[in-house]
């Protein structure tokens, strides 16, 4: 079975969200004919309708507006490829110049232009509104765990994940020059990186003070000539803003990871060649089992899972349901996020999805891209 075809596509209706359709071969209905899977961004999945019956090619009815849009749906968009030393390439993140962010869109693409940014939606909106090509943002921390307002963003936003950097943070002790350890009264920096550098600055006696980047932090003491303040940032941090090392390799755990994620306006063409990695969203309805039902889709098929993350559902965060014990119950309607070992050009991946779509209320793809296996 191989993959036929990806395709983002948008609904004319602007009620109805964007839908990303996959096709593939060889997955076939009970009676034995091909099946179209189309993976859902937004409220509708499933098979497709006949435009002119406007029954599914289960025999339900579909509604009849939505059979008049699918008439002109736009073409699938194009799928290109970047070089892989970023020439040309514009890369948003979010933070100041020298910051841990611009340090691993630099590891992924040495020759790209950075484009800093004051949040991690303007990033998003950076490369929506085509002011740069990619964008870069921290998704998970080895110590800090997941940073889940940004896994709101990747459903929020229709970007597609076409890379993954993991990153080794090296933290810096930085003051001005002339400053020595023992003048500094406080310490600035993100507070993830005041958190993993904690025993040095409890040895050190010092307050510290949150700055929403490491960078930022940097650049503050910097222009305002703070002689008693430190910064937690990187070498690179103390190169751009003119301060001084006092200490390097502070963070509490030698193997402090990152894991940053590169996305893009069009999605990659997924290869069996080389590692790949996907990464799924999906709902499911409330029952038990449901979510081992889920998951042994991809057991039954020996695809590795390297991630799962749960979200409450923003717009719909409780469910209330009957229960024949207790009367009325409510529970939490959940997103669940995964990453597998698989390319969406593998079959055991296009079958387990195929498999999961016939269970699941809603079944997004955020991206199929290659596996960083530099560390």
């Amino acid at each position: 079975m191989a993959l036929k075809c990806v395709a983002v596509m948008g609904w004319p209706d602007s009620g109805r969200s964007i839908a990303s359709g996959v096709v593939f071969n060889g997955v076939r209905n009970s009676n034995g004919e091909p099946r179209k899977i189309f993976v859902s961004l937004g409220r509708f999945s499933g098979p497709a309708a006949n435009q002119k019956t406007g029954k599914s090619s289960t025999g339900n009815d579909v509604p009849g507006k939505l059979c008049r849009n699918l008439v002109s749906l736009p073409k699938p968009l194009t799928i290109s490829v970047t070089p892989n030393d970023g020439t040309q390439v514009r890369i948003s993140f979010k933070g100041s110049p020298g910051s841990f962010t611009e340090d691993a869109a630099l590891k992924a693409y040495p020759n790209c232009e950075t484009i800093p940014c004051d949040e991690f939606e303007e990033a998003f909106k950076a490369v929506e509104l085509w002011l740069a090509e990619k964008a870069i943002l921290p998704i998970e921390n080895s110590s800090g765990g997941s940073i889940h307002h940004n896994y709101d963003l990747l459903l929020r936003h229709r970007l597609h994940i076409v890379g993954e950097v993991q990153f080794v943070a090296n933290f810096c002790l930085l003051a001005l020059p002339g400053i020595r350890e023992e003048k500094l009264k406080c310490v600035l920096s993100h507070p993830q990186a005041l958190a993993s550098s904690d025993i040095v600055q409890t040895q050190l006696g010092v307050a510290r003070e949150n700055i929403d980047d490491t960078a930022s932090a940097a650049q503050y003491v910097a222009s305002n000539g703070l002689r008693d303040a430190g910064v937690v940032a990187s070498a690179r941090a103390a190169e751009i803003y003119g301060l001084n090392i006092l200490a390097d390799r502070i963070q509490d755990d030698p193997d402090n990871i990152t894991r940053f994620l590169v996305l893009a306006r069009d999605p990659i063409m997924p290869r069996t060649d080389k590692p790949f990695k996907t990464s799924i969203v999906f709902t499911l309805d409330e029952g038990p089992g449901v979510l081992t039902k889920a998951l042994a889709v991809f057991a039954l098929r020996e695809i590795n899972l390297t991630k799962i993350e749960s979200r409450p559902q923003k717009m719909r965060a409780l469910r209330v349901v009957d229960d024949s014990n207790t009367g009325r119950a409510k529970y939490f309607d959940y997103l669940f996020y995964i990453d597998f070992e698989a390319s969406m050009a593998d079959p055991r991946a296009q079958n387990a999805l195929g498999h999961l779509q016939e269970f699941a209320t809603f079944l997004r793809i955020l991206g199929c891209y290659p596996m960083d296996t530099s560390l």
